[in-house]
């Protein structure tokens, strides 16, 4: 505990801090490489979260994080994923941006291959929107399409602190469970980027569902529910028709004190994360060729060694994604 800086000290995207991918020269990038060859790619949305949070919530979220993940163990940043994609009870709601379902995947499947060609070939995808069981798919795309030696984990935040959601009935800070741009969101939000959110603005709405409670998960499946939020449509409202403001649940009890022991549990997973990578598979190592491929060992041997040396190939030539 207090190893972290809650709040941190602004974000690092225009900074020269070593940080982030696209601040860097390509020389910078080829002694990075020689370090630490994980990179973080913030996926967020642009979505409206109500007055007193800005549309970016979701991005601003995971980039903080990863932010102070990378300096503490020196893996780089990606400049984050703005548009996501976006389930059915979020389609006509203004402020949100929802980027269509096949293009939001081959996006991704984009820029996994951009990092791996690069040199990245360990990939941690830090999701921050309700869209955790869309950005699989483009893992697996991309496995599929180019068969290389890698490793691309999708890490959603929400998922590797569970226990740091629970209500005070359940011995933990909050008053309400996790839903959106609420209680818990907002008091993260307020912990990572207090200088963009204005909580004397802030509102509250009451949930609405057409089932009796015990049905259907909230966000992040934290309740383990039988029925995950995004497993149906139907059994509850689309957010424009029921949630004008923007806010599904209790925007006015957010605290930074009341997700600052859920941050830190956060960062610390994170930096364990990066590191169990990087001990088990130093730069340049990965999982061997005969264990993740069927290709021909020589063809995947030329797009490991990269498109500028001897020998070498882009893992442009060997995939059919163009």
């Amino acid at each position: 505990m207090g190893k972290w800086k809650i709040p941190p000290d602004g974000g690092h995207m225009e900074k020269p801090s070593g940080v982030y991918y696209q601040t860097m020269t390509m020389k910078e990038i080829g002694e990075r490489l020689k370090k630490c060859d994980l990179i973080i790619i913030p996926v967020g949305s642009t979505e409206n979260h109500g007055p007193n949070a800005p549309t970016g919530e979701d991005t601003f979220l995971v980039t903080r994080m990863a932010e102070q993940v990378a300096l503490a163990t020196g893996c780089t940043v990606a400049e984050p994923i703005w548009y996501g994609f976006h389930p059915y009870h979020h389609i006509g709601m203004p402020g949100t941006v929802p980027v269509k379902d096949e293009a939001f995947i081959d996006y991704l499947v984009s820029v996994i291959a951009g990092f791996w060609n690069t040199g990245f070939r360990k990939q941690i995808l830090l999701n921050g929107h309700g869209q955790e069981f869309v950005i699989p798919v483009a893992i697996h795309k991309f496995a599929k399409i180019f068969q290389v030696p890698a490793i691309i984990i999708n890490l959603n935040w929400y998922h590797a602190i569970q226990d740091k959601f629970k209500t005070k009935e359940e011995g933990g800070p909050y008053e309400t469970h996790f839903i959106h741009a609420d209680e818990v969101e907002s008091s993260w939000s307020l912990a990572l980027f207090p200088e963009f959110m204005h909580q004397e603005w802030a509102v509250d709405t009451e949930p609405k569902g057409f089932l009796p409670d015990g049905h259907v998960d909230k966000a992040g499946n934290l309740l383990h529910r039988p029925i995950a939020w995004y497993g149906h449509v139907g059994c509850g409202p689309i957010e424009v028709s029921a949630y004008p403001e923007g806010v599904v649940g209790k925007a006015t009890l957010a605290s930074a004190d009341k997700a600052k022991e859920g941050v830190e549990a956060l960062l610390d997973y994170l930096e364990k994360l990066v590191k169990d990578i990087m001990n088990r598979f130093p730069p340049g190592k990965l999982p061997p060729i005969e264990m993740m491929t069927q290709k021909n060992k020589e063809e995947v041997e030329a797009v490991l060694k990269g498109p500028l040396a001897e020998g070498g190939k882009s893992i442009y030539t060997i995939g059919s994604f163009w």
